[in-house]
């Protein structure tokens, strides 16, 4: 059977087209890569790439574009909305054909000891790959953002998985790791008002005590003078898109404001997208045989 692993990892550049493009080129020089997305946000600063390939090749192409983007990118003068460590902020890897959680962890190991050893950088680990329970939580490291870390790295608790207990300069830290599919999906909503975002988003985040399965924060789109909810749907099975959406608006009248649009990041499911229109066209015995594609392909 094909093997095949989809590797998102989120470079912290999201408005000097070339330097994203260089990245680019990097991950496409890789022999049976495909590059199935790339998407930059120049709020956040930050750009969200979706490459796949066999296991060898995706390792090659992550690493490859990890030492590229630390050569363009120095954090040293970087400002965007979205928390950050580092220049390679994080590096997941997600099985999709024929490769176990555990393979997976086993790429996601060796890069991080590569880019450790290649870059003198400290490297931490997440989801199925963190090598102990309280750091599976992205959140954990990349909440405290790049200046934050430099002292942070030296509490108990805070150790990298691989390379020095120090942090880079220039290239700051990354976080490598393995998870399953998830959904990227953000909430406009029509104010500048940053507080209201940030409210909203703590009555939908889980860790806050609302939907499961949901991570949430509100951030400030300055170019287009609104603010958003930002958020991570880890289960999108569990918790339909419509689920956080429907909160986000609920939340909103009572600001007295609307949503005036949504995205999703990078790529998304089907079924995803199937569990939406479901809820919202309220179709009656729908089933996925009904899509032209299903049929074709």
């Amino acid at each position: 059977m094909e093997k095949v692993v989809e590797c998102v990892p989120n470079f912290s550049e999201g408005r000097r087209k070339d330097v994203i493009d260089a990245i680019i080129d990097e991950i496409s020089s890789v022999q049976g890569i495909q590059v199935w997305d790339c998407l930059p946000d120049r709020d956040h600063n930050r750009t969200v790439v979706t490459f796949v390939g066999s296991p060898e090749q995706v390792k090659e192409a992550a690493i490859k574009s990890a030492l590229k983007a630390t050569q363009l990118i120095d954090m040293r003068g970087h400002k965007g909305e979205h928390p950050r460590v580092g220049a390679i902020d994080v590096i997941p890897f997600v099985p999709l054909k024929g490769v176990s959680i555990e393979e997976c962890v086993e790429i996601a190991q060796d890069v991080a000891r590569i880019l450790s050893e290649k870059l003198s950088m400290p490297t931490f680990l997440y989801g199925e790959a963190a090598m102990k329970q309280e750091m599976k939580n992205l959140a954990t490291v990349q909440a405290i953002q790049y200046e934050g870390m430099f002292e942070k790295i030296k509490e108990e608790g805070y150790e990298p998985g691989f390379g020095p207990r120090k942090m880079h300069q220039k290239y700051g830290a990354s976080i490598v790791g393995v998870r399953q599919i998830l959904v990227a999906f953000n909430v406009n909503l029509g104010t500048d008002d940053i507080s209201i975002a940030k409210n909203i988003a703590k009555e939908v985040r889980e860790s806050s005590g609302g939907l499961k399965n949901v991570k949430a924060m509100g951030v400030r789109l300055k170019e287009k003078n609104i603010v958003q909810v930002s958020m991570d749907v880890v289960d999108y099975k569990k918790t339909p898109l419509y689920k956080p959406y429907e909160l986000i608006k609920a939340e909103a009248r009572r600001y007295g404001i609307s949503v005036v649009g949504s995205e999703l990041i990078g790529l998304v499911p089907t079924d995803a997208l199937i569990n939406a229109a479901d809820y919202y066209l309220k179709l009656y015995d729908f089933s996925e045989e009904q899509l032209i594609e299903k049929q074709l392909y």
